[in-house]
């Protein structure tokens, strides 16, 4: 082999793993910061690995309690057709309330029990996360685009 044939070599296996390394680096941050969406159904049928995820549905009435602590509530997200109960230490928005829709993020605990950090709520009268929506037509509710009928 030439000098210059195993220079030429030599180079394309040094871009060759420097690709390879900027690749595994990306698809490594991907995976570290992403967070899948469930709906109570999905969570019982096929629960998650440890890693963080959102679950949505609606409040449901009567199940929202304040601990004495006065910071954490727990309440249980419904799709009409499987519960969970959740777990929250903080603030809830302004437009948290039972019978509307909500996604909460955090993880699932081996009891069952959904530990948030973070609620999010619907922000108007009419409108629910379409991924609620999504998750409320495959549970057999009746829901037009994101508008709740």
């Amino acid at each position: 082999m030439t000098p210059k044939k195993k220079r030429r070599l030599i180079v394309l296996a040094l871009v060759l793993l420097s690709f390879g390394t900027a690749t595994a680096l990306v698809l490594t941050a991907f995976q570290d910061h992403l967070v899948f969406f469930y709906s109570p159904s999905d969570l019982q049928e096929h629960p998650p690995g440890i890693r963080g995820i959102r679950v949505g549905g609606l409040v449901e009435a009567g199940s929202v309690q304040r601990q004495p602590d006065g910071t954490t509530v727990r309440f249980t997200i419904t799709d009409l057709k499987t519960k969970v109960t959740v777990s929250y230490t903080g603030l809830l928005p302004d437009l948290f309330r039972e019978g509307q829709g909500v996604v909460a993020e955090g993880q699932l605990r081996p009891d069952g029990l959904f530990e948030a950090h973070e609620v999010l709520a619907k922000h108007d009268e009419k409108y629910m996360p379409p991924t609620v929506a999504d998750a409320l037509k495959r549970a057999g509710q009746h829901v037009t685009s994101t508008l709740v009928q």
